[in-house]
């Protein structure tokens, strides 16, 4: 009896964070799915505080996130679940998605990887001095496929070399070796997967927008559009002293080709026909 008693408990509380996840998703626009594993609890409270009034952040069990988004009954909220990874939590905001992933992105940390974790990226040591003195190390180095010398008493090392590619686990050597060249390709934060708004999944990859890159582009295109606005002479409030301008000098040109007598051409036609008398005169 105690048993159906603690399984009666157990089943009542599963119902109860399924019913405030679900409470939570119908009160907000944008919901994410992040990861925190590997996210040390120091960080956790200061990121938790960074989303103070704009993001609630709630951390339960995969498949009871799932039930939750399943059972919502907002369109296309399911395909969330295909982004729940590692220690999924979810993110709750009204806020842009983009201006979300943007201010998590801002507050994450460098931090060194560990044995057995996954590269979030390509890691590279890249070619330069190591302060390091000649030694043991070098062959260290070399068994990672890096080229490495002396310079100045130093272990240089000669070329920039991959020694892990995105998504492959780090051994306990290479990330040993990496700690003492003070590389860190591990990012401490809240890992935000994907986002949804208004019936829409986004990834990661369509939220990391490079906002600098972003803008120079934006600056082309409406440079583009404009220049073509002028060379099919459509008029618009923004290009219409130009094409007025324009108009003027062609009808000018015209008028000239043409012997039009107008108050722009006269001076020339009339200097022109002087010309014309003068060398006429200077035949007879």
């Amino acid at each position: 009896m105690p048993e159906k008693k603690h399984e009666a408990h157990v089943a009542k509380e599963k119902k109860e964070v399924v019913s405030r996840l679900k409470k939570l998703i119908d009160e907000h626009k944008v919901v994410a799915a992040v990861d925190v594993e590997n996210l040390p609890a120091k960080q956790l409270m200061n990121m938790r505080s960074q989303l103070r009034g704009k993001a609630y952040l709630l951390m339960s069990k995969k498949r009871l996130i799932s039930i939750a988004l399943d059972e919502a009954g907002k369109e296309g909220l399911s395909e969330l679940k295909k982004h729940l990874k590692g220690m999924p939590a979810l993110l709750f905001s009204n806020d842009n998605p983009f201006a979300l992933y943007k201010l998590l992105k801002k507050n994450k940390s460098p931090a060194p990887i560990k044995a057995g974790q996954t590269t979030p990226k390509d890691i590279v040591v890249k070619a330069g001095g190591t302060g390091f003195a000649p030694g043991p190390v070098i062959g260290e180095l070399g068994a990672f496929g890096i080229k490495a010398g002396v310079e100045g008493g130093k272990v240089a090392i000669k070329e920039d070399k991959v020694v892990a590619k995105e998504g492959e686990q780090v051994s306990a050597k290479l990330a040993g070796l990496l700690q003492r060249l003070d590389i860190q390709p591990m990012e401490i934060g809240l890992n935000l997967v994907a986002a949804y708004e208004d019936g829409d999944v986004l990834g990661k990859d369509v939220l990391d927008i490079d906002e600098e890159a972003f803008m120079t582009q934006l600056k082309g295109a409406a440079s583009d559009a404009f220049k073509l606005t002028i060379g099919v002479s459509l008029p618009l409030k923004e290009n219409i002293e130009l094409l007025l301008g324009k108009a003027q000098m062609e009808a000018i040109a015209l008028a000239d080709t043409q012997s039009i007598l107008t108050k722009d051409t006269i001076n020339r036609l009339l200097g022109k026909a002087e010309a014309h008398a003068e060398a006429l005169k200077d035949k007879i």
